[in-house]
């Protein structure tokens, strides 16, 4: 397989989730993937049984790590150029969630660092290795733009990053910089989020896919949007 003739994404936090759920997708069209997350053991198993579909690279560590990222970057050079940039990488904070009065600050200062900082770090990073029709999708929530009680450090940081986004959009038109709520998925974060409950009523991440991949693969104006709405725009 060629790598040249093959659109290239690298997608953060792709072990397990949402960014599992993508990588799947993508290797299944023929996408060059770079991948990343901190859990090692189940980062490499995912390279193993997508290297069978497609050209794989996995780079397990932390991306809030300069050292880390520099790898990503290295990794995305050796491949030629990125088409996308996938920054879904989380930190949820404490479980359960404490309100903000009560919030740890050394804590709260991660969930920024990994939520806002570290996706900003590696765009500016990977900035000579974009495409100029490059996508950026920056994996927001709803509780960016929601006030939950409970959810203020995570939320908070998410708005954040919303804004941020919509900023790069503005700055940098000819790349298509989106800012995504993929809504509630059945993952081990939304379990986190609430512990002890049942969440079996909540969509795959698999129900999300196809709206992100209508961002990868359209031509859609930069924004905000809704994975399962926008497909359900898309194909409506």
């Amino acid at each position: 397989m060629s790598l040249s003739t093959h659109p290239t994404a690298l997608i953060t936090g792709a072990s397990r989730g949402l960014g599992l759920a993508l990588a799947e997708a993508l290797a299944e069209r023929g996408w060059n993937l770079i991948l990343d997350a901190r859990g090692t053991q189940a980062l490499l198993a995912v390279e193993q049984r997508l290297a069978k579909s497609t050209h794989v690279v996995a780079i397990p560590g932390d991306i809030t790590q300069a050292d880390h990222r520099a790898q990503l970057v290295r990794a995305a050079q050796n491949v030629g150029a990125l088409d996308a940039l996938i920054n879904n990488a989380s930190m949820l904070g404490p479980s359960p969630q404490p309100e903000l009065l009560d919030y740890p600050m050394q804590v709260l200062e991660k969930v920024f660092h990994t939520n806002l900082f570290a996706p900003l770090a590696l765009l500016q990073s990977l900035r000579p290795a974009l495409k100029p029709g490059a996508r950026i999708l920056n994996i927001t929530s709803d509780a960016g733009v929601e006030a939950y009680p409970g959810w203020g450090g995570y939320g908070s940081s998410k708005a954040a990053l919303e804004h941020l986004s919509a900023i790069l959009a503005a700055e940098n038109p000819t790349w298509r910089v989106y800012w995504i709520d993929p809504g509630d998925m059945r993952t081990q974060m939304q379990q986190e989020a609430f512990p002890g409950e049942d969440i079996s009523d909540r969509p795959l991440p698999e129900e999300s896919i196809p709206g992100l991949l209508a961002l990868l693969l359209q031509d859609i104006p930069s924004g905000r949007y809704q994975a399962r709405a926008l497909h359900h725009e898309v194909n409506g």
